[in-house]
């Protein structure tokens, strides 16, 4: 079932469809946003924001912002802004790596894709979390290619057998191999981007086709308050000279590094990602920028960061909806829980959050898969919110009008025998109307007792390991594997790393 597409239908007595309506959500006021904007041009101006980067601060100086070199302060003015906002493009196009299927992102498109960089892995059989392997990246990216519901794929897991200098490039240089979609990935180290970067146009072929149809988003992601480190700074210039897009990912915390309000923190969100915003269009005018984020409420009881808080959720939809009105393709992390493992927590938070990102018309959504705030991924959970990913599509296509008249043929023949189970009616439209998970339980009682009480973890599970053991297709050549370890190897051997893991045949 494919989103944001309804279907057109004609009707031979002259009939017209009435067109699905798009549900959307929307938090904030015309008048409420417009006052967010203003009060964040204001900060930019007067306060600024801290910039590590001497070839940023130099870019935003030669522009026209006022910069104290002493303390990295560059101080935006207001022409700058809408300038960067006028060259900044609406959409952005990525292709996989084979450039079969494209992805505009930018409207009400809604992508998903796992959440990226976690730590730790949670096992299943030991039902505890554990570090990431190779083996376990190769497998989290077999899976992510052939989850239908997954338009892009990240680079989700840090592998820990290989030592953390690499870490970054290595991610990539696993995941190009195992998956065609376009990757959220993004750099540990301001070296880091160079070989990522060689391995991307070793796939498109040239750096020019790389350019014209990007397979890589690139995550930059400000210090909350108000701050651009050296690396992610970097990142931005690298990224927009290339024509890659960059994802911006503020990550305020209610309360603690943000004002505690919801309305107090969108001042802070947007204030960082406009000052992002204009490094990038400074350094390359009409680099695709994403208007993104990570913020998080936090809970003062725990010292946590709950990503599945509805607070969190509000304020990712909220931003979104801010970002659409500057013209911006948006992304957020939504979908994704605090639970320790795959449990009811992990169901109703992932849930919640999915549908509303879907209803919110966020272009980019990362978290499927994530566990314990952002830090743990699961095997498990990735194939469940498959499944939630394509209810929350089913919701957005709307209710339509299938056929002119919509049902009075049908109810003016009903006879007393009539059973809409046999109809040709039914038969036509119950498979385009409904959706069907493969894993939700939708037996009676005792349909579920006979095949064994199973949980839907437990289903998951086995889904999982059907998955992993049927045979992949061919992504890439011989000649191009070569080519990644090369690129790869001689990355390492930088850092005095004279041997990778062996991998599997892909």
């Amino acid at each position: 079932m494919c989103p944001m597409q309804n279907e057109k239908l004609s009707f031979s007595e002259g009939g017209v469809m009435i067109k699905a309506i798009r549900p959307k959500i929307e938090l904030l006021s015309e008048e409420l946003i417009d006052k967010i904007l203003d009060e964040a041009y204001y900060i930019l101006k007067k306060k600024g924001v801290f910039v590590e980067n001497d070839e940023a601060l130099q870019l935003l100086y030669s522009a026209g912002s006022e910069i104290n070199s002493s303390k990295k302060i560059a101080k935006i003015p207001h022409h700058l802004i809408e300038k960067a906002l006028s060259t900044a493009p609406s959409e952005i196009i990525l292709y996989d790596s084979n450039e079969k299927n494209s992805y505009t992102v930018g409207r009400d498109s809604v992508h998903f894709n796992p959440g990226s960089a976690a730590i730790t892995i949670f096992d299943h059989k030991t039902k505890s979390q554990r570090k990431p392997l190779t083996e376990d990246l190769i497998n989290f990216s077999r899976l992510t290619q052939k989850l239908e519901h997954f338009h892009f794929q990240s680079t989700a897991l840090i592998s820990s057998d290989v030592p953390e200098e690499i870490a970054d490039c290595y991610r990539l240089f696993i995941t190009m191999q195992y998956c065609s979609k376009p990757v959220v990935t993004g750099t540990f180290l301001i070296q880091g981007f160079k070989p990522m970067y060689e391995m991307l146009v070793t796939i498109r072929g040239n750096e020019e086709n790389l350019s014209k149809k990007p397979l890589a988003i690139f995550d930059a992601c400000p210090s909350p308050p108000l701050k651009w480190s050296n690396l992610t700074a970097q990142t931005l210039i690298d990224c927009a000279r290339a024509n890659i897009p960059s994802e911006l990912v503020s990550m305020s915390l209610t309360g603690a590094t943000s004002p505690v309000t919801l309305s107090g923190a969108l001042v802070q969100h947007v204030v960082e990602n406009l000052s992002g915003l204009v490094i990038a269009q400074l350094a390359n005018p009409g680099a695709p920028v994403i208007f993104g984020g990570s913020p998080s409420s936090f809970d003062m009881r725990k010292g946590t960061t709950p990503m599945g808080a509805i607070e969190t959720m509000m304020l990712d939809s909220a931003y979104a909806q801010i970002g659409k009105k500057l013209g911006l393709p948006t992304h957020a992390y939504m979908g994704l829980s605090d639970a320790k493992c795959v449990d009811t927590q992990a169901g109703f938070e992932s849930g919640i959050g999915t549908v509303l990102a879907a209803l919110s018309g966020i272009n980019v959504v990362s978290g499927g898969g994530m566990l314990d705030f952002e830090s743990c991924q699961s095997f498990e959970k990735l194939v469940i919110d498959n499944e939630i990913c394509g209810i929350a599509y089913r919701l957005i296509e709307g209710i339509s009008q299938r056929d002119e008249p919509i049902a009075i043929d049908l109810l003016l023949e009903l006879e007393e025998k009539t059973s809409f189970l046999t109809h040709s009616h039914t038969r036509k439209w119950y498979r385009l109307e409904h959706t069907f998970p493969r894993l939700l339980d939708r037996g009676n009682y005792g349909q579920w007792t006979e095949s064994g009480k199973k949980t839907i973890t437990e289903r998951a599970s086995e889904y999982v390991q059907e998955l992993l053991s049927q045979e992949d297709e061919p992504l890439i050549s011989d000649e191009i594997k070569r080519e990644l370890r090369k690129i790869m190897e001689t990355y390492a051997k930088g850092f005095g790393i004279e041997k990778l893991p062996e991998l599997r045949e892909s």
